[in-house]
């Protein structure tokens, strides 16, 4: 990639005037309004805590006087509660009130009486304090229960960068202009822009300007922490096409400032649209305390979605970015800017379009899928794996005959003896979460086949990418 296109795509942003410093006091600027508006909700939040006092002072009274018993509004959160309605909000009782409730410590919903999370289904936690003793996660998985995102099926490219040595440029990039390495930032090996932040990386691919089908999606992870001496920083994606005579062969890009003094950020886009004369605009703000802010502290994950034009991006399974005309790219990078301490990107995925799930099954007589993901060495189920599930368990809703056998499989990395059990408790968390999607048990399988079935040579970083996956075979 030449340097004139890297120039071009940074002064682009700033409408081809400007540097990319100034870049950064414009992006400053247009957000000075919406930090103060941001300032003025936390003193009109201030105002009525105050007011509000009293009401608090008098709940915690109750719950010292053991008055706390009762049942947990499923709208509100609110506790305590022996009526027929919510005393916080006025919501009707839940049908099984009085029963002994609980808060997920997976997802953080409250207000579950049963034997698993109405919201996720996790096991309800052994002991009668569960819910005291146990601090809550935030409700990672319910975005993605909504998302409408659909993960490619066949994988062109995947860096977790495990393998990787610390400080080292990785194996798997191309480094275009600036400075990267191999960093870890929550213990997680990452692709860290150090230098002052500045840089452009591109997976490197066989040709580096023709690397993305019509049909794409593209996944990964950014960090997300506040703090005053954290700093501020742009990670932006960009897409281009060499064919393109206009903007220098640019089809579009999407800048993501992060703010970590205000706690805010923001996410912009510009794209050409197919006919090459318009181009489509657009901002999403992104502040930590909003309530339809799907941003959170700690790992974000990012996804994009191209079929043939219509492009949508997704930040924690809620889609922010919707353009239904938008010029083909044929490959991207990523460009970063500011000294921001945790200035990185992890776990990226490119994976070639989506085929409807009952024309795979009809084809192979099974469903081969990457979009299901685990933590790291565990069987804890990622909350953007519930966007698959959930398209399996509509799959088996709409199907009432059909029947799976649900496997896990492996790459040879790693011993048999961890292999083996840990694909089999993975295959048994999928068949859980099916369950608490409604579907009867006796349905599904669940058999861990380890490495013993690689479909790839293991000796390459995409045969071993392709040999982690979940199959569900019709029986």
């Amino acid at each position: 990639m030449k340097k004139l296109l890297l120039s071009v795509a940074v002064l682009a942003l700033v409408g081809g005037t400007a540097s990319a410093q100034s870049f950064l006091d414009k992006m400053k600027d247009r957000a000075k309004d919406a930090v103060e508006n941001n300032i003025g909700n936390k003193v009109e939040k201030e105002v009525n805590d105050m007011l509000d006092g009293k009401k608090s002072k008098d709940k915690k009274n109750k719950k010292d006087r053991g008055e706390a018993a009762g049942w947990t509004c499923p709208e509100c959160g609110t506790g305590g509660n022996t009526g027929k309605f919510c005393n916080e909000c006025g919501a009707k009782k839940p049908a099984g009130g009085d029963a002994a409730s609980w808060t997920c410590p997976e997802c953080g919903t409250e207000g579950n009486t049963g034997k698993f999370c109405n919201e996720c289904g996790a096991k309800k936690p052994a002991g009668e304090g569960a819910q005291a003793s146990q601090a809550p996660k935030k409700k990672a998985a319910s975005n993605y229960a909504k998302s409408d995102f659909v993960p490619g099926d066949e994988i062109i490219f995947e860096d977790t960068f495990e393998q990787e040595k610390l400080g080292e440029f990785p194996s798997q990039w191309d480094l275009m202009e600036g400075y990267a390495e191999v960093g870890e930032v929550d213990g997680r090996k990452v692709l860290s822009f150090t230098d002052d932040g500045f840089g452009d990386v591109q997976p490197l691919m066989k040709d580096q300007q023709r690397f993305l089908p019509d049909v794409f999606t593209i996944e990964y992870d950014v960090y997300t922490e506040t703090g005053e001496d954290v700093g501020e920083h742009v990670l932006e994606i960009c897409f281009g096409n060499p064919d393109l005579e206009n903007w220098n062969g640019l089809v579009g890009w999407a800048p993501y400032w992060f703010r970590s003094g205000d706690s805010g950020s923001n996410l912009t886009w510009e794209f050409q649209k197919p006919n090459g004369g318009d181009n489509v605009t657009g901002e999403k703000d992104l502040y930590m305390e909003s309530k339809d802010n799907p941003q959170k502290e700690g790992w974000n994950h990012f996804a994009w979605s191209f079929n043939k034009r219509a492009l949508k991006g997704y930040i924690n399974g809620v889609r922010v970015v919707n353009i239904p005309n938008a010029k083909v790219p044929s490959h991207f990078w990523f460009h970063h800017e500011g000294a921001y301490k945790f200035g990185c990107i992890s776990n990226v995925r490119i994976a070639k379009g989506a085929v409807p799930l009952y024309d795979r099954l009809m084809n192979d007589g099974k469903i081969i899928t990457y979009a299901i993901t685990f933590d790291t060495g565990k069987a804890t189920l990622k909350p953007e794996s519930m966007v698959e599930i959930n398209r399996i368990a509509k799959l088996m809703q709409e199907n009432p005959a059909l029947e799976f056998e649900v496997q896990g499989h492996c790459d040879a990395q790693g011993s048999d003896k961890v292999n083996d059990p840990l694909s089999q408790k993975r295959a048994e968390a999928i068949v859980d979460a099916l369950v608490e999607q409604g579907i009867a048990r006796a349905r599904l399988s669940a058999v861990g086949k380890g490495s013993h079935q690689p479909i790839a040579s293991n000796s390459t970083d995409e045969g071993r990418a392709r040999n982690r996956r979940v199959e569900f075979v019709k029986k």
